[in-house]
């Protein structure tokens, strides 16, 4: 894809001001990394706050046609209990197929203005794709709107909170899955308590024309720096959080997936979904592959696509995220393998480069989660 021809982002030029190396990604021009270095990146989240554009992402309204709760149309396509959400609740769900597999995995929140409204945020090279599955399952029951005139920001690290709460109080309230509307410099944002580093953070949707203005105010914070698509990878990794398209993909069940908490308690009792009978036997059965944690030894790193083999050098499964994790301190990665391997504990060998190299299933996430919940 020519430079020419990749979508930029209403941080396009921020980006290059400030020395990133952009790539394409998911048809856009993104920034990979910062002068400041993926290792440095990483840590900066980890220890203080880094601000990622993910505005290549899809947004989109869900309305019902009929005045119903779009939220029963959906839950057709997604297992998760979704009719069930109050205002400024959200959760973590997967649009599903025929077949029962995973064609991406998305955020679904209900609004509190427009009434009835779901607000959707889905992985940036599925959105065309996630739209039409919508449209033709659904389109005689839902409108769909997307977002093409809202950027998307995600504030993530311990001093995130101190960050934004000094822009607007009242962020401080919201607990992990929470969002509401907040004036932020005098401009009306969505907010989210969110995000995909395993640290605590925020998601905001802005309007694109106001974006680079509120991202530079955030920036002129110390404890803010931007950070690229190379950190955004490893810190995910660390924190066991599944890659759309690598991790999973359209023959790919929750159940494999490792991602059992998207299935709503009295959803899988009730079976009212596509590809329910699939899941539902597998629930009861266990599934013949499932998605693991790998801890290789040694330093070297058994990237995407590595073998993956038993004690006695057969191939079983490969790797589908792996790499250096800078927090842990050692190589990291998933894959797949047989149920029978899935134990924490289990030996296997990674074939990196042509040798075996031991592993060890291990449990993930590979560092502490660190989302802010309610104390109970």
């Amino acid at each position: 894809m020519s430079d020419d021809s990749l979508l930029k982002t209403p941080f396009y030029d921020m980006h290059v001001a400030a020395g990133g190396k952009m790539v394409p990604f998911a048809g856009y021009s993104m920034p990979v990394q910062y002068p400041l270095g993926i290792m440095k990146e990483h840590t900066q989240t980890r220890e203080k706050a880094g601000l990622f554009d993910v505005s290549h992402m899809g947004q989109a309204y869900i309305r019902s046609k009929s005045g119903d709760d779009p939220a029963l149309a959906i839950e057709m396509l997604m297992p998760s209990a979704l009719a069930v959400l109050k205002p400024g609740k959200m959760r973590y769900s997967v649009l599903l197929n025929d077949e029962g597999g995973i064609e991406d995995d998305l955020m679904v929140t209900r609004t509190f203005e427009p009434e009835g409204t779901l607000y959707v945020v889905v992985n940036a090279a599925c959105k065309d794709k996630d739209y039409d599955i919508l449209e033709e399952k659904l389109g005689d029951k839902i409108t769909l709107e997307p977002l093409d005139d809202r950027a998307l920001l995600a504030l993530q690290g311990p001093k995130a909170e101190e960050v934004l709460a000094s822009l607007a109080p009242e962020v401080a309230e919201l607990n992990f899955m929470e969002a509401t509307m907040v004036t932020l410099e005098g401009v009306v944002c969505w907010v989210s308590r969110s995000g995909y580093t395993g640290e605590d953070g925020y998601e905001i949707s802005v309007p694109a024309d106001e974006a680079p203005a509120f991202a530079a105010r955030l920036l002129a914070n110390d404890n803010v720096e931007w950070i690229g698509l190379g950190a955004r990878d490893s810190l995910r990794l660390e924190a066991g959080l599944c890659l759309s398209g690598h991790d999973f993909d359209g023959t790919t069940s929750p159940v494999e997936a490792s991602i059992i908490f998207a299935l709503g308690k009295k959803r899988r009792e009730n079976g009212d979904f596509v590809g329910a009978d699939r899941i539902l036997k597998e629930l009861a059965e266990g599934a013949e592959k499932v998605r693991v944690g790998i801890v290789p030894e040694g330093r070297a790193p058994a990237r995407e696509g590595t073998d993956i083999a038993d004690a006695e050098g057969t191939i079983v499964g490969k790797v589908t995220s792996g790499g250096f994790g800078p927090t842990f301190g050692g190589p990291v990665a998933m894959g797949f393998v047989p149920k029978a391997m899935a134990a924490e504990g289990t030996k296997i060998q990674l074939m990196i480069r042509g040798k075996a190299h031991g592993a060890t299933i291990a449990p993930t996430p590979f560092v502490p989660q660190r989302y802010k919940r309610k104390q109970s």
